[in-house]
C-alpha cells in the first residue's frame, strides 16, 4: 500500500470513476484483447493467477488497464469499486480483491466506536460482492491509538463476528490487509503476521483471511518464505512491491520473487498474487510485464 495521504487521494479518485461503456463498443476491441491474452498465456506456465492494483496504475483509465492486463495474460484487478466492475466484466476479469466498505486505512476494526458504520457498510457490500460474483473483500485493523493487541483482537473479533455469518453464507471471504507500521503506516496494528493469524484463530472462520503483503512484511518481520509456509492456510492473497521504494520487483532491490513465489506455489495456493508496486521507470507497462513473467515459476 503507499502511503496513507496518497493511497487515500488515489482510491477517492478511482471510486469517482463511473463505467459508461456499451456492450456493442467493446465487442471489436474484446475479440483482439482474447486472441492477445489467449497467446500471452499460453506462455505462461499456470501456476500462478497473476492480478494487478488499479491504483498503481492510475495514470490508465480502467478500460485502458483492463486491455493491457489481458494483453499480458492477467486475470484480474484488485481494489476496483462496483462502478467499474462492468468494466472488468466486459474484459472476463475478475474483481480479485473488492473494496468499498472500509471506512480508510485508520480507523478499522479494532476501535468500537467504528463498528456501526463498518457493519452497515460490510452488509451492504457483501451482498454486491456476491452478487457480481466475486469473492475477496478487503478490510482493515485499524491504528493502535493505545489499545494493545488482546484489546485489538477483541474489538475486532466483536465486530466482524457481526458479519461473518452473511459473508459465510454468500461465501465472500472478508481478508484483512497486513500493513507495515515503520515506514509506510505508523501505528498500524495488523502490522505483523502472527497479530492476523491469532485474530483468524479466535474467528474460527474460512471466511475470515489475511492478504500478506510482500512489500510490507518484509519491511516489519522478515522471513517472508518461512512465514509463508507456516502461516499460509491463513492467506488468501498476495501483494508484492520491491523493497526499499515500493517500486520494481527486479535486480534493484533486496527479494528474490522467483524464490517466494514457489514457496507460495509449494503451498498449494490457488488464489491470486497482486502486482502491487509502483513504477519507477517511464515505460509503466514495460515495468508491469517484467513483474509478471518474474512472478510466473
Amino acid at each position: 500500500m503507499p502511503k496513507e495521504p496518497a493511497r487515500r487521494a488515489t482510491l477517492k479518485k478511482i471510486m469517482a470513476g463511473t463505467a459508461s461503456l456499451t456492450a456493442a463498443s467493446m465487442l471489436p476491441s474484446l475479440a483482439a484483447y482474447a486472441q492477445a491474452a489467449e497467446a500471452t498465456q499460453q506462455g505462461l506456465k499456470g501456476n500462478i493467477n497473476h492480478s494487478v492494483s488499479r491504483w498503481c496504475f492510475s495514470h490508465l483509465s480502467v478500460e485502458e488497464l483492463c486491455k493491457e492486463a489481458r494483453a499480458i495474460g492477467i486475470k484480474g484487478i484488485d481494489l476496483v469499486g462496483p462502478q467499474d466492475w462492468p468494466v472488468l466484466k466486459q474484459y472476463g476479469l475478475e474483481s480479485t480483491m473488492c473494496n468499498g466498505a472500509e471506512l480508510n486505512l485508520v480507523d478499522g476494526w479494532n476501535d468500537k466506536q467504528f463498528h456501526g458504520k463498518l457493519v452497515k457498510n460490510y452488509t451492504e457490500m457483501i451482498s454486491m460482492v456476491a452478487r457480481a460474483g466475486y469473492k475477496n473483500l478487503i478490510c482493515f485493523s485499524g491504528n493502535r491509538r493505545g489499545k494493545d493487541d488482546e484489546t485489538g483482537w477483541q474489538n475486532c473479533v466483536d465486530g466482524l463476528k457481526q458479519v461473518l455469518p452473511l459473508a459465510e453464507k454468500h461465501k465472500v471471504t472478508l481478508v484483512m490487509e497486513l500493513l507495515n507500521s515503520k515506514v509506510n503506516h505508523p501505528d498500524y496494528q495488523a502490522n505483523k503476521t502472527a497479530w492476523g493469524v491469532e485474530l483468524a484463530k479466535r474467528l474460527g472462520s474460512e471466511n475470515f483471511k489475511l492478504l500478506y503483503d510482500i512489500y510490507h512484511m518484509q519491511i516489519d518481520e522478515g522471513d517472508v518464505i518461512r512465514t509463508i509456509q507456516n502461516s499460509h492456510q491463513y492467506i488468501a492473497h498476495y501483494h508484492t512491491a520491491g523493497v526499499p521504494g515500493r517500486n520494481e520487483i527486479d535486480e534493484t532491490q533486496e527479494l528474490y520473487y522467483p524464490a517466494i513465489m514457489r514457496a507460495i506455489v509449494a503451498t498449494g495456493f490457488k488464489g491470486y498474487v497482486a502486482q502491487e508496486f509502483v513504477p519507477k521507470r517511464e515505460d509503466k507497462l514495460a515495468s508491469l510485464r517484467q513483474a509478471i513473467q518474474i512472478c510466473d515459476v
